[in-house]
């Protein structure tokens, strides 16, 4: 029978090597997957001395393929869920984790995504798994794909595993792109409504007050009003830059203290409509997150520790840090977010649904599908508010415009008048 030298990680993280009799190479894998762990490389014996010196040969070249591999530090969010697809497809496939880096570093040929590649290949030749490798790249993967890869390796599910943030990494991205697309249009219509407004006051209102400054009559209040609009806009514009760089500074001065951040988060948190949005966003992603964890065997502490940063909130952060000490007290996780006051009694009522029946983490999904939809219907109606609350601010500067021009008219006719003079 066919013998096979192997490299595996075991459970615990260390590498084992060793030989092993099997009808073939994918039976060989499938061996090595059941009794000593999740399979490196798996070879022929009849090639193990050409690999021996493939290996030495990759050891003494590693210091000349360091320099040319991209320092990756950072990477989109598309480029990450492309890579965590490829390495998932492969590995499903049958190979083992060196030989789908090792056709990833040659397939991928986006600069990042093949420099990504080939440091992962060359920190799994040198005996590293790949989970300390992710940990070189701190800006493209977070603490939470890093702990459920290690928790991958650990189990001998890496391929599931990475199946899963696949799915993830999906759901977060459509959860991006559905707030961001439903809010073009009306940032696109703002933008337009500023610049017609714009020009309307700098170049068409100074054609009709050159008219009215050539009389001799007093003008009407509206329409002195709309001359000094007009006449501070064309000779003072500049002031706004200065103003515009003091009150940036003094807000990143602001945000930039402790106490100064949890209070502009804690002030996003509350605003009417963007503050809704803000909230469901976070409800979606916190359930949907804790819920892949908690699936994937993460302890409900960690996972809590995990997911402290997603919201990207100061304020949410802090109120969290005192959920995982009420947790740590023995108390419910609905209970504990329920003293909080961030969520709301539905999202605490089906969770402590799920943490009484057992079924914790299938309960975080079906809270992530309700609060995706919630989403979806406040983007919706917030992105169907603002064109009309556009067009009503543009209608009103117009309509200004036209009652200090229409003003000026009615008095000059007034004095062309029988009997007026």
């Amino acid at each position: 029978m066919p013998q096979f030298r192997y490299v595996a990680r075991s459970s615990q993280g260390t590498l084992l090597e060793g030989i092993i009799d099997c009808s073939d190479r994918s039976a060989a894998i499938r061996e090595v997957e059941k009794t000593k762990g999740f399979p490196v490389k798996i070879l022929p014996v009849s090639g193990a001395s050409s690999t021996a010196s493939t290996q030495s040969n990759s050891a003494s070249s590693s210091a000349s393929e360091s320099k040319s591999v991209v320092a990756v530090q950072s990477m989109s969010y598309g480029q990450q869920h492309l890579f965590t697809e490829q390495l998932a497809l492969l590995l499903g496939a049958g190979m083992t984790l060196d030989e789908a880096l090792g056709i990833l570093v040659r397939r991928m040929k986006h600069p990042k995504l093949h420099g990504l590649s080939k440091g992962l290949h060359m920190a799994l030749v040198e005996g590293r798994s790949l989970s300390q490798a992710l940990r070189d790249y701190p800006k493209i993967f977070s603490p939470l794909y890093v702990n459920m890869v290690a928790a991958g390796e650990a189990s001998g599910t890496l391929s599931d595993i990475l199946k899963r943030l696949v799915t993830y990494l999906s759901e977060v991205k459509q959860l991006r792109d559905r707030v961001q697309q439903a809010l073009v249009y009306p940032a696109l219509l703002v933008v337009v409504g500023a610049i017609m407004v714009t020009v309307f006051m700098t170049v068409m209102v100074p054609k009709l007050m050159r008219f009215f400054t050539d009389t001799s009559q007093e003008l009407p209040f509206a329409t002195r009003l709309l001359m000094d609009v007009h006449s501070a806009i064309v000779h003072y514009w500049w002031t706004l830059i200065p103003i515009g760089f003091g009150i940036t500074f003094a807000f990143r001065a602001w945000t930039a203290s402790s106490a100064g951040r949890q209070q502009w988060d804690s002030l996003q948190w509350r605003i009417p409509g963007y503050g809704s949005i803000i909230k469901h966003r976070y409800y979606a992603q916190f359930a949907r997150t804790l819920g892949t964890l908690v699936l994937n065997g993460v302890t409900l502490l960690r996972a809590l520790e995990l997911i402290e940063d997603i919201a990207g909130n100061a304020y949410v952060r802090e109120k969290m840090k005192l959920v995982q000490q009420s947790v740590v007290d023995g108390m419910a996780l609905s209970n504990a977010l329920g003293q909080q006051g961030i969520f709301p009694e539905l999202f605490l009522d089906m969770l402590a649904v799920g943490e009484q029946s057992g079924r914790l983490a299938e309960t975080l999904t079906n809270i992530a599908d309700v609060y995706d939809r919630e989403l979806d219907k406040q983007v919706s109606l917030i992105s169907t508010l603002i064109p009309p609350l556009v067009m009503v601010g543009i209608a009103v500067v117009v309509g200004f415009v036209v009652f200090g021009i229409l003003s000026a008219v009615f008095s000059m006719t007034k004095g062309l008048r029988p009997g007026s003079v």
